[in-house]
């Protein structure tokens, strides 16, 4: 087994020419939230920091009910489905094509890196895809992704549907990674399981708290869907001790008790993408997509790592396209995880770039 060099690293060089410049660098690469965690999650965390006892891998029945709850009231799940609290999202796209021995993963052509990840974990092969589900092949498991990382393409309510048809007809599970779902801006995303009627055989929807939460640091995510799928995952999580810590358990069930706080970080990155986004289209940037999510997917139809090199001269740290696939090999993402301030510093020196 022989996993793909850590994409980070060849970045790194470019870091320390954006670090040269003399206002110092604007990190816009990986996108790691920068906004406060809301109070009211901290506090919670706080509150049951005493935890001696071992988490319930399933979670508590608490944080079950409150998973089920906001599933059916903002992803439209209906019908019987289950949930399950992760680690993060991350470990749980890793590892799924493991714990179901799939053979054949389908993934996006243009597609975060962990899941071609996954399938090299569990010795299978990786088969990137466009979305057109008519052409895909017979696969034990499929990804898809929308808001996309990194495009912010949004799925429609036909390719989901369509995804939803490719798995009844090939018996295969259909795995959405909506990580970003309620972070729309031109577009509203939906989840795959408002379509698919209550019956969620073979499908799961992948969320995560990160980003709509700013609660990367906790690593707190979830799955819904298919009661099966979700009870063979569990039975494996449980063997290999995948627990979420109690007091972010209970952090959980605070962040998804409200609303408020993620239309207010929505309004953030989306406020922050209309800031960059026309410093960008002035230096000859084409904006693809992007109407989701808290990424600019955007190209000037020149190798990605020379769109790298000249954005870190300006001191403004980006990252290549390539990192995502072929596809992305003219296209560099740039991330909405900074402050208002520095979006703002960004914006201005893209923008005084062309009087220099």
């Amino acid at each position: 087994m022989k996993l793909p060099d850590f994409p980070w690293d060849a970045l790194a060089p470019f870091g320390d020419l954006a670090r040269q410049h003399p206002a110092g660098i604007i990190d816009l690469s990986q996108g790691t939230p920068v906004d406060p965690t809301p109070d009211f999650i901290q506090e919670s965390l706080s509150e049951h920091s005493n935890s001696p006892s071992y988490p319930l891998t399933a979670g508590t029945p608490q944080l079950r009910e409150a998973i089920k709850k906001w599933a059916a009231k903002n992803l439209g799940a209906t019908g019987e489905f289950d949930v399950l609290p992760l680690i993060g999202s991350k470990e749980f796209v890793a590892w799924l094509p493991t714990f179901l021995q799939s053979k054949k993963v389908i993934i996006p052509k243009i597609a975060y890196p962990t899941y071609n990840v996954g399938a090299i974990l569990a010795g299978a092969e990786a088969i990137t895809v466009d979305l057109d589900t008519q052409q895909w092949p017979q696969a034990d498991l499929a990804w898809i992704n929308s808001p996309s990382n990194p495009t912010g393409r949004v799925h429609t309510e036909a390719e989901l549907k369509s995804a939803i048809e490719y798995s009844r007809k090939n018996n295969t599970p259909v795995v959405s990674d909506e990580c970003y779902l309620e972070f729309g801006d031109s577009v509203t995303p939906t989840s795959i399981l408002n379509y698919t009627q209550g019956n969620n055989s073979n499908i799961l929807a992948v969320l995560s708290l990160s980003k709509r939460s700013s609660m990367a640091g906790y690593r707190a995510a979830f799955v819904v869907g298919d009661s099966e799928l979700i009870r063979k995952i569990l039975e494996i999580r449980k063997h290999a001790g995948m627990m979420v810590a109690l007091p972010i358990q209970h952090a959980m069930i605070a962040a998804l008790g409200d609303s408020n706080h993620v239309s207010e970080q929505r309004a953030r990155y989306n406020t922050r993408r209309k800031t960059l986004s026309p410093a960008l289209q002035s230096i000859g940037f084409t904006i693809e997509h992007s109407e989701a999510g808290l990424y600019i997917w955007c190209t000037r139809g020149e190798d990605a790592w020379k769109s790298v090199e000249a954005l870190a001269k300006l001191g403004i740290l980006v990252t290549p396209g390539i990192f995502y696939g072929a596809d992305g090999s003219q296209h560099v993402r740039i991330a909405m995880t900074a402050t208002d301030a520095a979006i703002a510093d960004a914006a201005a020196r893209i923008t005084s770039s062309q009087a220099q």
